[in-house]
């Protein structure tokens, strides 16, 4: 068995001050945010949704077998920039409060996939799945059909270590790896433990079939459009901004394609250091620092599907 180093990159628990900020300020999506904390409520305490159904659609055991049987992972997938990872690792922070139970995030280490060594790749993948559910299972009450505290297992980057299967110049250890990953995510879910699998990706269309049949949510991020873009630029209002010269700049962040990422490191930065520290910050300044501002470049892979 690998040591914890080799294996995550750290250990977050939650609730957490810090995490509830970031997840509160990931705004324009907001269907993302509550499917994401339902579903990884759901998974890791199934016994809420039955007392919903018991109250509002008594005798649905076989409806509700559809969700809780499915396999805890979740995709997040999308183009750079659009807050993927930001929810990935904020979203254990609402779910933490909601069923008052402690969360643990475990994201992998891009470590994982070795040194090129054989059997490497694959013996790291088991091992950080097998530390997952033997963690898992100390949380589970069996009798009481509860969970004590839940994990999450973070994979960013996912491409890297759960590529398809069907690519013709995969080396035949990143295939075995790859079977190591499905056989982790199967075997989390046979074991019904308070553990789910985040997997975020710029390439959709690089990950296993296999992998993305098993997912129970494949969520889809875009960079943001006006209103969404509005929503992040509000806060200049502050300033004293006009909602009429908001919603200009956030007509050119869309044509610039500026991602959410390029608002809220970038360009609100960027407007305050601009004025800071011998003048107010005025209009005129904000569109001139974001004419001069350049987009994050699309992901582009073979696939072309994010462009």
């Amino acid at each position: 068995m690998n040591n914890f180093d080799d294996l995550f990159e750290r250990r977050l628990t939650y609730p957490d001050t810090d995490a509830r900020r970031y997840f509160d300020e990931l705004v324009g999506i907001d269907n993302a945010k509550s499917t994401m904390v339902k579903s990884i409520c759901i998974f890791l305490n199934p016994t809420r949704l039955e007392k919903w159904a018991e109250k509002y659609h008594s005798g649905i055991s076989n409806l509700l077998d559809k969700i809780i049987r499915r396999p805890p992972l979740i995709i997040l997938a999308g183009d750079v920039g659009t807050g993927k990872t930001q929810l990935a690792e904020s979203v254990g922070d609402p779910v933490a409060r909601k069923l008052g139970i402690n969360i643990t995030l475990l994201p992998v280490s891009l470590s994982a996939r070795g040194m090129g060594r054989v059997g490497e790749m694959t013996k790291l993948i088991s091992s950080a799945f097998g530390y997952t559910l033997t963690e898992a299972e100390k949380f589970k009450d069996r009798e009481k059909n509860l969970s004590r505290a839940g994990i999450i297992l973070l994979v960013d980057e996912a491409d890297a270590l759960a590529q398809s299967r069907e690519m013709t110049q995969m080396h035949h250890e990143d295939k075995a790896g790859v079977n190591a990953f499905i056989r982790g995510i199967d075997r989390i879910a046979s074991s019904r433990v308070p553990a789910i699998v985040i997997m975020c990706t710029n390439r959709l269309s690089a990950i296993d079939p296999a992998i993305k049949r098993r997912a129970a949510e494949i969520i889809e991020f875009s960079r943001p459009n006006k209103e969404q873009t509005e929503t992040v630029l509000n806060v200049i209002s502050e300033v004293g901004v006009t909602d009429a010269e908001i919603s200009t700049l956030a007509e050119i962040s869309v044509d610039k394609g500026l991602t959410y990422s390029d608002l809220t490191q970038r360009l609100l930065p960027a407007i305050i250091l601009n004025a800071y520290p011998d003048k107010p910050i005025q209009f005129e300044d904000i569109f001139k620092v974001l004419e001069a501002m350049l987009a994050t470049p699309a992901f582009r892979d073979e696939n072309n599907e994010y462009q």
